[in-house]
């Protein structure tokens, strides 16, 4: 099968498309023919070496769909020929196919297509998590999602929405205000304008909000605590940097900085996590936003792209 193979971390250029051996699945495993691949910014956290070191050559990419090949021993929640969606995996999901716990695997509903369902695992799961586990979001309470146009903030307005909060999404871009708009959020503002933070506080009749959902935490987490409710809690699901803050502003509110990563979270807490986004795509609640589809052969260029501002929806590439 053809792989997307990394001899050694780097930039994109170190991304290459090969022949490798098909995968074969031992007891408790499973093998998806991949139709979609979903490419998120971690990936190229990884790829850059990041998050620890790795085992080379390796495959990247943590989320696909597609449809089940071969099961292994005691798999018993899917079958061969069975539509998935890949949260995880163990060979990497930059692939023809791709190896897989049976606990990373999960059904793909009928109305949800491949490119969709490539667009579930990390920002569905992300943005439940730091939604609930983390940030113990609660129906009425107010939410602001900065950066509400990428992966991880469009599925964090739907989710948000659909729980009974009330969403205040940003953008830094037209269309991608509108995509917030279109989603589920009840205000959206222009995190480009010098006072979008007093009309937030317009917004909330001078309350603040209850929770951030904070993607550039580098960039926003010092005006963040500054918009913050008493007892409200800022949840750091992205950074590139150091950042300096004054924590007097959270001892006034009795506020919190939460930091959090799926890369760890308990098992028992990612199966319940799926169980929700699996109801949510089964009820239509749930709809990833795709913005780009490229080929796997572009796999450089995907993570080029999914670094830059202006962030629309989810990038797919297409074995």
């Amino acid at each position: 099968m053809k792989a997307i193979q990394i001899q050694g971390f780097g930039g994109p250029e170190v991304m290459t498309l090969e022949q490798i051996a098909d995968p074969k699945p031992a007891a408790g495993q499973v093998v998806v023919t991949v139709k979609a691949i979903g490419v998120n910014p971690v990936d190229a956290y990884i790829r850059a070496g990041l998050y620890g070191d790795r085992s080379f050559p390796f495959t990247p990419g943590m989320d696909a769909a597609g449809v089940v090949k071969l099961i292994g021993p005691d798999v018993k929640h899917v079958k061969v020929n069975d539509s998935v969606y890949v949260a995880g995996s163990l060979s990497g999901t930059y692939a023809e196919q791709v190896l897989c716990k049976a606990s990373q695997v999960h059904p793909l509903p009928e109305k949800v297509s491949f490119e969709q369902g490539a667009g579930i695992g990390v920002p569905y799961s992300t943005a439940y998590f730091a939604l609930f586990n983390r940030g113990h979001a609660m129906p009425g309470e107010i939410v602001l999602i900065h950066g509400a146009s990428g992966g991880v903030g469009s599925a964090a307005v739907q989710i948000a929405r659909s729980r009974g909060l009330v969403v205040i999404g940003t953008g830094g871009t037209e269309k991608g205000r509108k995509l917030v708009k279109d989603e589920g959020a009840h205000h959206v503002l222009d995190h480009h304008a010098p006072d979008y933070l007093d009309q937030l506080m317009k917004l909330t009749e001078g309350q603040g909000v209850d929770i951030i959902l904070e993607m550039l935490a580098n960039v926003n987490l010092g005006k963040d605590l500054k918009v913050l409710a008493p007892r409200g809690r800022v949840v750091v699901v992205g950074s590139r940097g150091p950042v300096e803050i004054d924590p007097r502003e959270t001892m006034g509110r009795n506020a919190d900085i939460r930091g959090m990563s799926m890369l760890y979270a308990t098992e028992a807490e990612v199966s319940a996590v799926h169980a929700a986004l699996v109801a949510g795509l089964e009820n239509g609640n749930l709809r990833p936003v795709i913005g780009q589809k490229m080929s796997l052969a572009e796999a450089a260029r995907a993570h080029q792209t999914i670094m830059e501002p202006g962030a629309y929806g989810k990038i797919i590439l297409v074995p």
